[in-house]
């Protein structure tokens, strides 16, 4: 416990060490300890070039299967307090680990996620040092985005924009662009609710006076009425002509079985009625065949 007191460095830092000796398996770096058995092994296979004694090299410390500290020369691609797109190559319960380009991954504790991140998924973070002195990553990277955007300029509404999601609070969600500009999508304006890291296409519905902009994730009404109404269509078709959902059926059972709002299913329903491609009665709808119109007719004229 003592030995491990006195040591000047850990794991998940980045530092610039002598080398010390070389041997068959590679590089010993000074742990500036005092004492050469706890000199640092930069092994053969974590060189990137070869080295020399009483070199400086710039390394990443980790530990080892043994539990070892252990350095590498493949350090991280981003400096702290940058910000970048990165991969998470694991999660545990504690929280997650990101890809930064050096040996291991990087901590991204739970208390600095936004959402619930898995790995293969790509997000924002940010690299710091935490309270112990080692290298971590948080996805709270607001203020970094804001600083690296710019005033959306020559934008029109109805524009179509790619970009990714860095952040999910109760109003809605925020996208960063290619272009370098802040999105906010408002819930109402989702159809689904996307993950935080996902690249979407948002079309623009207002020009913001700080330069900021309005999007959304559906498609324009006109669009998504015809959409919605061949998801009708396609259900009718598929249960030989007839469902038991019509202008009366509650919201919750129109969105769990069209994944739509029920006045978007209205709407498309009366769509479909004014087509003709449609019929309704008793809280039934049809596809029309003509039998149940002539039905009809027949009780008008009773």
């Amino acid at each position: 416990m003592a030995q491990e007191k006195c040591r000047k460095y850990g794991p998940s830092t980045v530092a610039r060490l002598r080398v010390a000796r070389i041997s068959e398996l590679g590089a010993f770096l000074d742990a500036e300890t005092g004492n050469t058995s706890d000199d640092i092994l930069l092994h053969k296979t974590q060189q990137t070039r070869e080295v020399a004694v009483d070199e400086i090299v710039e390394v990443f410390l980790y530990l080892d299967p043994k539990h070892r500290l252990t350095a590498s020369m493949k350090v991280p691609r981003m400096k702290e307090g940058q910000v970048a797109r990165l991969a998470v190559i694991n999660v545990s319960r504690d929280g997650a680990f990101l890809d930064v380009g050096a040996e291991r991954g990087i901590f991204l504790p739970y208390a600095g996620m936004r959402g619930r991140p898995q790995i293969g998924e790509v997000v924002w973070a940010k690299l710091y040092t935490d309270k112990s002195g080692r290298l971590a990553v948080t996805m709270e990277v607001e203020d970094e985005l804001r600083r690296a955007s710019k005033p959306a300029v020559d934008v029109r509404i109805g524009a179509k924009l790619s970009g990714s999601i860095y952040n999910i609070t109760e109003s809605g969600a925020f996208l960063f662009t290619d272009e370098r500009y802040i999105v906010f999508v408002p819930h109402k304006e989702m159809k689904e609710r996307p993950r935080v890291g996902e690249e979407v296409t948002v079309r623009v519905t207002y020009l913001r006076s700080d330069g900021r902009l309005n999007g959304s994730l559906r498609e324009p009404k006109e669009k998504a009425l015809v959409t919605d109404a061949e998801r009708i269509l396609h259900h009718l078709e598929s249960h030989k002509g007839k469902m038991p959902y019509s202008d009366k059926t509650p919201p919750e059972i129109i969105k769990a079985k069209f994944q739509i709002s029920k006045a978007a299913f209205k709407r498309a329903l009366g769509h479909l009625l004014k087509a003709g491609r449609i019929e309704e009665k008793d809280g039934w709808t049809f596809l029309y065949d003509g039998t149940l119109h002539e039905e009809n007719e027949k009780e008008a004229r009773k």
